[in-house]
């Protein structure tokens, strides 16, 4: 058991560096070619594994819905969106709105799931605003387009983890999640393969980047996977879902120590304020455990 913890923080470390690398690669390759390698390396290395368990056939018979709700907006559509967004922002505050997504799939259980907004949702969600708004300002941009539109791009993406999250659940249920995550890459990567040869940068692109692309497509994307759905499998999906409180730490940190960002009063603030809104969206009486 102790050893599925540590998977827990290497799993948090690897997720929160995939912001770092985002960070260092996407000014000289550009969003949709760096996805494009993201997805398809994580891919290639994850399809001999899916071969050698003899899934293939099972992601034959559910292709479809795979390919929308986590090739497009579980992998292709956010992991853009989080690209783009990474040319303006620093690191650790990406990672920081990326501990959004339990907000935003909080936010689509009121449709998609027929849950009402209680007191203590609506208390959550108020908090999790309050820490956009608070990194925001703690940077010192203020509310201009050119500050608002990476955030709102976070954010999109997040939406998108949101509602892929409830419909991989009402689609894909039963289906094993080795399956799911190599049919989402490789499916994700194919729908972007077009538009990825289209931006292809023309100049030589540095050592330093293709080492952060292969960081980004194979630690941070396809063993992260792997280490994933291993903790689901041993721990449950609501104690691996815990990694979620931890991926800002990491990414904080990883951008602090590698790449000299600035750690202020008003991050730790947003990010506390952010993490509060996730916890009391998730907390339940009686499984304070």
């Amino acid at each position: 058991m102790k050893k599925d913890y540590w998977l827990l923080l290497l799993l948090a470390a690897l997720w929160g560096g995939s912001f770092l690398f985002m960070r260092v690669a996407v000014p000289s390759l550009g969003p949709l070619p760096l996805i494009e390698l993201r997805l398809s390396l994580a891919a290639l290395t994850l399809l001999p594994v899916l071969c050698w368990q003899g899934g293939l056939a099972l992601w034959r018979q559910h292709w479809l819905r795979i390919a929308i709700s986590g090739g497009i907006f579980l992998s292709a559509l956010p992991f853009c969106l989080i690209a783009w967004a990474s040319l303006s922002l620093p690191a650790g505050v990406a990672s920081v709105l990326n501990a959004t997504t339990p907000l935003m799939t909080a936010l689509w259980a009121l449709p998609l799931a027929g849950e009402k907004l209680t007191a203590q949702r609506s208390s959550g969600l108020l908090l999790g605003l309050a820490g956009v708004v608070v990194l925001m300002l703690g940077r010192g941009a203020g509310f201009t387009a050119g500050s608002l539109l990476p955030v709102l791009a976070m954010l999109a993406a997040t939406c998108c983890y949101g509602w892929a999250g409830h419909m991989t659940r009402r689609w894909l249920q039963g289906v094993p999640p080795l399956v799911i995550s190599t049919g989402m890459l490789s499916s994700g990567a194919l729908l972007l393969l077009p538009l990825a040869w289209w931006q292809w940068p023309a100049v030589t692109v540095p050592p330093k980047v293709w080492g952060s692309v292969l960081a980004l497509a194979l630690a941070s994307t396809a063993l992260a996977y792997l280490i994933f759905y291993r903790l689901i499998a041993r721990l449950g999906a609501t104690q691996a879902s815990g990694v979620t409180y931890l991926v800002p730490v990491f990414g904080v940190l990883w951008g602090a120590l590698l790449l000299g960002e600035t750690i202020n009063s008003s991050m730790l603030l947003g990010a506390a304020l952010i993490l509060a809104g996730v916890v009391l969206l998730s907390w339940q009486p009686g499984r304070a455990r």
